[in-house]
């Protein structure tokens, strides 16, 4: 086994094997890692910036437009004064055993607020629940596409539902009450080493077994694919919805040594 090396081979062989969720029991094992390692880094925009795509907030606006800009920036690409590359996704591949499920509770709480999906990226395990909420006093729709299909309405505020993500892979949201610039990402994962980068483009992964590993950055994408035309059957308006290009990943090789730290950084660009 490479990743983690014997280490992993010989914690396995001793019984150092925890629960975890039953639907990810067969591609990943909750092992002690006494002699972690840490991986840190950061993601970086390159070059030019594009221009942010924005949508003109056709409803409900004194909930959706408070500051009253009159439009919704998509929150496709948010680069930071840094340059840091926020809402990108970065985990390690193939990994099969390590530190026990610590995946962060606030992204496996999804809210909607201000007619926006908090958070834009969230992380839940293969198996796991994810927690929905809207704190908005208008109708919401988290339309759930990919991996989970479920489609929830809110006609209530600070109710609770919870949805089981049975399925590894990515899950597109939208709202379908009138508020198209509303988007998110669910990434349903098989192993708790998958981070979110913060407004800096930063993330750390802990308790990393030693070994060698292919660390991988996802983006989901920023690229206009194709526009239609939509119409809002409440208000009879047209508006725009974009449909966007495939997400986007870097790899890179790291090593890990016993109670080392590694560090990689991404830059990604237009090109």
């Amino acid at each position: 086994m490479r990743l983690g090396g014997l280490f992993i081979e010989a914690a396995l062989l001793a019984g150092f094997v925890i629960a975890i969720p039953a639907s990810a029991q067969n591609s990943y094992q909750v092992i002690s890692v006494p002699d972690g390692g840490t991986i840190s880094g950061v993601v970086k925009w390159s070059g030019e910036r594009p221009k942010p795509i924005t949508i003109p907030i056709t409803k409900d606006a004194a909930t959706c437009d408070p500051e009253h800009l009159g439009t919704r920036d998509l929150g496709r690409l948010d680069i930071g004064g840094d340059g840091g590359v926020e809402n990108t996704v970065v985990y390690l591949k193939g990994i099969i055993a390590g530190k026990a499920w610590d995946l962060p509770d606030s992204r496996r709480h999804l809210d909607q607020k201000q007619c926006r999906y908090i958070p834009h990226i969230a992380l839940v395990a293969v198996g796991g629940d994810l927690a929905i909420k809207s704190s908005d006093p208008i109708l919401h729709t988290v339309h759930m596409v990919g991996a989970a299909d479920y489609n929830l309405p809110f006609p209530m505020t600070d109710v609770t539902l919870t949805r089981t993500m049975h399925k590894g892979g990515t899950v597109d949201l939208k709202c379908n009450a009138g508020h198209i610039w509303m988007n998110g990402v669910v990434m349903v994962v098989p192993d708790p080493y998958y981070a979110v980068t913060d407004e800096h483009g930063e993330f750390k992964f802990t308790g990393v077994p030693p070994g060698d590993y292919e660390i991988v950055a996802w983006h989901e994408g920023w690229k206009v694919a194709r526009e239609e035309q939509v119409l809002d059957v409440g208000t009879q308006t047209k508006t725009k919805r974009y449909y966007f290009t495939d997400p986007i990943t870097w790899q890179k090789k790291i090593s890990v040594s016993a109670n080392g730290h590694a560090s990689v950084d991404f830059q990604i660009s237009e090109h």
